[in-house]
Formats: C-alpha cells, structure tokens, sequence
C-alpha cells in the first residue's frame, strides 16, 4: 500500500507540474522577434550576440558557451556525486530530473520577474534565457549535494520549485537592485545553493545517517566521481567567462578561471597528502577542492586580478577547501547537527564566501584602473 501512494504521489506531482508549465508557457512565453536576428529582412545591423534575452536581440552566438554549460549540469554535476557507493544511480537518475523540472520553473520565474506580465506582456525564450535557466538549476544541483541519500524524489522536486524562486528572487534584488557584479555568480549560484541545502539538511536530520553503512565510496564509484570532477574542471572557465560583457572581459575571465582552478588543485593534492598518515590522497578532496579554485575566483573573474592574484585565489581556496573536509565538516555533523552529504559547504560555501571578499577587495582599489579595466565591476 506504501509503494503505491508512493508511486501515485511522485507521478501526480511530475504530470501536474508538466502540465502547469506548458500552460504557463503556452500563454505567455513567445520565440524571440525576428527583427532580433541579423540579416533577416534587412535587420543585418541587429546584434546576434547580446547576452539578454529579453532585450529582444538575439543570443543565439553563446550557445557553444550554452552547451559547455549543459555538460556541467548535467554530466559534471551527476558524475561528481556518484562516489557514494549505494547512490550513484539517485545522483546521476535524479539529477537529471531535478534539472529538466528546475529548467522549465526557472524560465517561467526569470520571465515573471523580469517582464511585466500583469501589463499584457510575454516573455520571450532564446539561447540567453537557456543559459539562465541552467544556471538557477545548478543553485538547485549544489543544495541537492547536501542532501543526497536522505531525500524522496518528491522531496527534491519540492526543494528545486521553492529553491529556483528564491533563489532568482535573491539575484534579482542583489544584480537589478543592488547592482553587485557577480560574473561566475559564486555567490548568487554557489553559496546560495551551498547554505539552502544546508538548511534543508538540517531540517531534514536524522541522527541514523551518521551510523549508516550506505555512507562511502567505492574504487567504481570514486572512478565515476572523478568523471565529473573532469567535466566540471574541463569547462569551468567557460561558467565564470563565457558570458562577460567583451572580449578583454572574456579572457581575463578565462585565463583567471584556469589559473584558480591550477593553483587549487595543486594545493589539494598536496594537503591532502600531508593531512594522511600514510600520506596518501583522498578522493574526496581530490574530486571536489580541486575545483574549488573555479567557484573562489568567479565573483572577480573578469577583473584584472593578475595572473598571480588569481593563484593566489585558487591557493586559498584549495587549502579552506581540503580542510573543510579534513576537520569542519565532521565536527558540523557531531555539534550543528548538519549532514553533509558531499560537503557543498566546503567546495561551494567556503569559496563562495572567499570570492565575495575577493570581488570586494578587488572593488576596493579599482581607483587606480583604468576606464576599460573599471567596466568589469
């Protein structure tokens, strides 16, 4: 009898909330206008390029850029967490499901914030909206780190329409409002997501997780983890730099990213060595702090850090990172009561928060930069 409701209430919630979306979609989303589009009916001056998909110009250029972001999510982020051995096909399975739901939330949110649907207006849907959506699904991926193995899937789809909502409400306020420049969104994306899903962790505890055998990797599963570990230190440039405002913007956010995310790893291979008896690596800091050089320089990617400012980043961010794991996250389980599955505090949290002062500090001395070099704050 268990089973059945079980099965009735997770296949009522994913139908109707299919069936909202389309209606939603149906009324008020449109396609992008063609006058947005170079060379159609004499509109060859429109720009192609522009990264706002409700400007009614065209973002159909970014969508090799889209597409490094579609491996992030949905094969970096799945792979990442399949280190636990009884769990890689909830991490990977219900990864996919949270983003194909958060995705077509989060278009309907974004068009409802950003446009005057009450005045009679729709939104339109184009590459850059594409980007947008992924990128409010990833906040969503990062809190369902922290609560892989301990949630329903109804659970996690309750958690991504609440989460996407505040979530853009957040970004909204702090970008449109407050105008904090936050190019590889470290903190609107990554701590938001990291200290939502410890929350709900903490709502969610079950002292019994601490004593559980399903808590652990295997040698296949650690293997598959690394997959994602790769995808996501493959393309994380593309994350913080790939939708910046120019081409100066661009690389410097690029060359920034991989410096951070060389320096990090660097850092997390050798703490982790030093941190183990036999000095030997562990795989957990091997899969997520050598990535936490990406998510600490995000804030101030396209600022002109230099190429040892950003390193430098990366090293701090490494080393917070590996220790975390090492001594913070353990004693947040015992005291604060916080499970944390996959450590999100440690390589989203932590370096979220690292890339904020990073951003602040870089703001700070910006009087002595040019007109050029100001333009990315």
């Amino acid at each position: 009898m268990g089973v059945s409701v079980r099965r009735f209430k997770f296949s009522s919630l994913v139908i109707g909330l299919q069936a909202i979306f389309i209606l939603v979609l149906g009324l008020l989303a449109k396609y992008p206008s063609r006058s947005a589009y170079a060379g159609n009916h004499g509109n060859s001056n429109s720009s192609s390029n522009s990264s706002d998909g409700h400007g009614g110009e065209s973002t159909v250029g970014s969508y090799n850029n889209f597409q490094d972001v579609n491996v992030m999510i949905f094969l970096g982020f799945g792979f990442l967490m399949t280190f636990l051995k009884s769990y890689s096909f909830s991490a990977v399975g219900f990864n996919l499901m949270v983003s194909v739901v958060s995705i077509q939330w989060a278009f309907i949110v974004k068009g409802f914030i950003h446009v005057d649907i009450l005045g009679g207006d729709k939104f339109s849907i184009g590459v850059g909206d594409m980007v947008g959506a992924e990128f409010a699904t990833a906040t969503v991926l990062i809190s369902f780190g922290a609560v892989l193995g301990k949630t329903s899937p109804v659970q996690l789809l309750v958690m991504a329409i609440f989460e996407v909502f505040f979530a853009q409400l957040n970004e909204h306020i702090g970008v449109d409002k407050l105008h904090v420049r936050d190019l590889g969104e470290s903190m609107f994306i990554h701590m938001f997501g990291a200290y939502f899903g410890l929350a709900v962790t903490r709502v969610l505890y079950n002292p019994e997780v601490q004593e559980s055998e399903k808590e652990g990797s295997s040698y296949h599963s650690d293997i598959f983890a690394m997959i994602g570990t790769a995808f996501l230190w493959v393309y994380w440039p593309t994350f913080n730099g790939g939708f910046a405002d120019d081409d100066q913007q661009k690389e410097r956010a690029f060359l920034n990213t991989f410096l951070s995310l060389c320096a990090s790893s660097a850092v997390a291979f050798a703490l982790s060595s030093l941190l183990d008896k036999r000095g030997r690596f562990d795989m957990v800091h091997i899969q997520n702090a050598t990535l936490a050089g990406g998510v600490a320089v995000g804030a101030a990617a396209a600022m002109p850090l230099e190429p040892y400012g950003a390193m430098l980043t990366g090293s701090v961010a490494g080393a917070i990172s590996v220790l975390g794991y090492k001594f913070l996250t353990p004693k947040m389980s015992q005291v604060l009561n916080i499970h944390d599955t996959c450590g999100v505090h440690n390589l989203h949290g932590m370096p979220g928060v690292l890339a904020a002062i990073v951003a602040a500090v870089a703001a700070a001395v910006s009087k002595h930069w040019d007109t050029e070099d100001r333009a990315a704050i």
